[in-house]
């Protein structure tokens, strides 16, 4: 289930209009430092561009559902994040918790040190009780894989684990670790993703040119704090 943009690959057609791209970005603001003005700034900026939806912290689930309310924008949310390195217990917990306060997509880090260690089981049981958790409050699941810190066979692993667990995209990065989204790493994860999931590229992408290529490369959703920049570009 991709919950956006039914493109996954480039098909020679036309590129999206201001408004059709806008249907591809979660506008982003993960800064721990954000106050509730920023956040409410963030809504605002994302009620007028009809983005996708809204990415915050936890804390500010609540405050985002309250402000987008009617917008047709979504809440999102990030579980076991930065790190990924907190118990399966923990993610679910955190993931009810967002549900229940309005989040609609929720993007949970995996366990890295788990993929490294080609532990298939682990992924696949960490990722399905955050899935199952998020899917039983009507939400969908984001997998977060921090390519930057992946081998190619690591993260071919992440990926198909996604699918086996009942994830709904895959996402390149959290923007807090050594690296962000590349051309190359989107077009793995969707190769090993196939047409079902969506894939989501998260971490500099700053232009309307980075966004063309990475749903160039098969991207269906964008993770940008600099989405209004990207669309006023197009």
């Amino acid at each position: 289930m991709q919950n956006g943009p039914e493109s996954t690959a480039s098909t020679g057609s036309a590129e999206p209009t201001t408004s059709e791209l806008a249907q591809y970005i979660d506008h982003t603001l993960l800064k721990p430092q954000a106050s509730r003005e920023d956040i409410l700034a963030v809504c605002a900026e994302a009620s007028e561009a009809q983005v996708k939806s809204v990415c915050v912290n936890p804390v500010w689930v609540p405050t985002v559902t309250e402000a987008l309310a009617g917008s047709g924008v979504l809440t999102c949310t990030v579980i076991g994040f930065p790190l990924g390195a907190t118990t399966t217990a923990a993610k679910v917990g955190e993931t009810a918790d967002a549900v229940a306060h309005g989040a609609d997509e929720v993007d949970m880090v995996i366990d890295i040190a788990a993929a490294l260690a080609g532990d298939r089981a682990a992924l696949v049981a960490d990722i399905g009780a955050v899935a199952q958790a998020a899917h039983d409050g009507g939400a969908i699941l984001k997998v977060i894989i921090e390519t930057s810190l992946l081998d190619d066979a690591a993260k071919e692993l992440a990926c198909s684990a996604s699918v086996e667990a009942g994830a709904d995209f895959v996402k390149t990065s959290t923007g807090f670790s050594t690296g962000g989204a590349t051309v190359e790493d989107v077009a793995l994860m969707r190769r090993v993703v196939g047409p079902e999931l969506g894939v989501k590229a998260s971490g500099g992408v700053r232009s309307r040119e980075d966004a063309l290529a990475m749903i160039e490369a098969g991207a269906t959703r964008i993770g940008a704090s600099s989405a209004l920049a990207i669309l006023k570009a197009s």
